[in-house]
């Protein structure tokens, strides 16, 4: 029953750290996202490197608002490049469904 405790607060200390690296992230990308929004930036390699890393942390409401909120910003840019985004959120999100199975 020991083990069991033991493992119990060791998954409950991890999911605590993942919330609140999710939360950290979401800080640290809005200034990004506000930004590249703001003034209009047609900057693709920046728009992408942006959107790459919001995608790790889009399981968080606030980073997928941005990732949203850029996907929009971006299409009008490269709808073809924008399109590979959207489906690579809906193929982490069907993942994070079925519980990583393939």
């Amino acid at each position: 029953m020991k083990d069991l405790d033991a493992l119990c607060e060791s998954i409950d200390a991890i999911a605590g750290r993942l919330q609140n690296l999710q939360g950290r992230a979401a800080q640290q990308y809005k200034p990004l996202v506000d930004d590249i929004l703001l003034s209009r930036s047609r900057d693709a390699k920046q728009i992408e490197h942006t959107l790459d890393g919001l995608l790790d942390f889009c399981g968080q409401e606030p980073v997928l608002k941005m990732f949203k909120q850029l996907c929009r910003h971006y299409w009008d840019i490269d709808p073809a490049a924008t399109a590979f985004y959207v489906n690579a959120y809906r193929q982490y999100r069907d993942s994070e469904c079925d519980g990583g199975l393939p």
